[in-house]
């Protein structure tokens, strides 16, 4: 390129061939850009739009009328969210998710955590473990239940091996309420358990060496190392599972439809129970809907929540 004076005292760049670049020329590459962009991303745009807003807004509507499956809507506006609030079994089953949440979670992290601070690369085989502990999680829900149902039933494997240890009967798990809740929590923790333990042993992989050597010469045993450094270092990964544990918990289903129908009694319906039953069963489409949105506001109350505590216990900085 070489300069051409256009002026007394001033240049302008010239190509090769002796012209200009010339400004129009690079417009229509920056049209084809900002074209071809949201071209490929409308597709997703449209499926999105139609898939999911619509039918949450829609949801949102219905939620404010009697709406039933066959007939005609009538127009109740918080009516549904009143006969919600005023629902002993309404309250029954949210008070069953909540108890789900407070004995999954917990449960669910420091198995993963600590099959994940197991899973050293000192352990011979760590790999074949890994994949052996995440099986269930990527196994068809409702086949691992229907299983975890034959093995909880009455003179099922749990029941006979009790029998052959002990001479007594196990209890019956699913038929008495003392136990059918800790059942599904059992049985929940087994099924979800795998990924979380992949994100906590891919999180300690990531952490220096060096930090552990340095500790340990300064005298710190390994459960010292563990608590004081490592588990600072993958806070991140530890809020993010427990985040991510926290909403599916919320949105419990499969695990008491199949393995309880909800019972005995009402002990073990989650609200997404509730909600199944209310439209699906019932035909109360705007009840059911009114429920799908307290459950989204619980959720997004205890999302919020984790966010804003976060910043008192989660470290990004290494």
């Amino acid at each position: 390129m070489t300069l051409v004076k256009s002026s007394p005292g001033a240049t302008t760049p010239r190509s090769a061939a002796g012209t200009a670049p010339s400004s129009s020329s690079a417009a229509p590459a920056r049209a084809r850009k900002t074209f071809w962009g949201p071209a490929f991303a409308a597709p997703h745009g449209v499926g999105l739009a139609i898939f999911t807003l619509a039918p949450i807004v829609f949801s949102l509507a219905i939620s404010l009328y009697r709406w039933p499956l066959l007939g005609t809507p009538t127009f109740l506006g918080l009516g549904n969210y009143q006969r919600l609030f005023g629902d002993p079994i309404f309250g029954q089953v949210v008070w069953n998710t909540v108890l789900f949440v407070v004995l999954y979670v917990p449960l669910n992290l420091v198995v993963s955590l600590g099959l994940a601070a197991w899973l050293t690369p000192r352990i011979k085989g760590r790999h074949i473990f890994r994949v052996i502990f995440f099986i269930p999680s990527i196994t068809p829900i409702v086949a691992n239940v229907v299983v975890w149902r034959m093995l909880y039933q009455p003179s099922g494997f749990i029941d006979g091996i009790s029998q052959a240890a002990t001479g007594i009967h196990a209890p019956n798990f699913l038929g008495d309420e003392h136990w059918a809740m800790l059942a599904i929590v059992a049985m929940s923790v087994w099924q979800g358990f795998g990924y979380n333990m992949l994100v906590f042993s891919a999180a300690l992989d990531a952490v220096p060496e060096n930090l552990a050597e340095a500790a340990a010469i300064d005298g710190a045993n390994a459960w010292t190392v563990f608590w004081r450094i490592k588990l600072k270092l993958i806070s991140p990964s530890i809020f993010f599972a427990t985040m991510m544990t926290l909403i599916t918990s919320f949105q419990v289903f499969a695990q008491p439809f199949i393995l309880t129908k909800g019972g005995p009694g009402s002990t073990t319906a989650t609200i997404v129970l509730y909600i199944y039953n209310q439209g699906f069963q019932f035909h109360q489409l705007g009840l059911a809907s009114a429920a799908a949105w307290v459950l989204f506001v619980i959720i997004l109350g205890v999302t919020a929540v984790q966010f804003i505590g976060q910043k008192k216990w989660v470290h990004y900085d290494a």
